[in-house]
């Protein structure tokens, strides 16, 4: 077990005191999914490094949205 201490300003301290965010319990909740967050926003990252490795080229809006109303026409769903 690892032991923090952090200093935080006395508003922001308070109110999160206030809402229960201050327990280990609470912590350690808020940490594990800040840093399940970070993981999958780095594996985006290396899937965009990789496309774009591969010399292929972004899709813009309109190209985008064409592709999903086909897909979803293809599996019978027009929302």
């Amino acid at each position: 077990m690892t032991t923090l201490q952090i200093e935080l300003p006395d508003d922001t301290a308070r109110a999160a005191g206030a809402a229960g965010l201050l327990t280990p319990e609470a912590l350690e909740r808020l940490l594990s999914d800040a840093l399940r967050k970070r993981e999958a926003a780095n594996s985006l990252l290396s899937i965009a490094d990789r496309v774009a490795a591969a010399g292929i080229s972004s899709m813009t809006l309109e190209e985008i949205n064409t592709e999903v109303k086909a897909a979803r026409a293809q599996r019978g769903t027009l929302n």
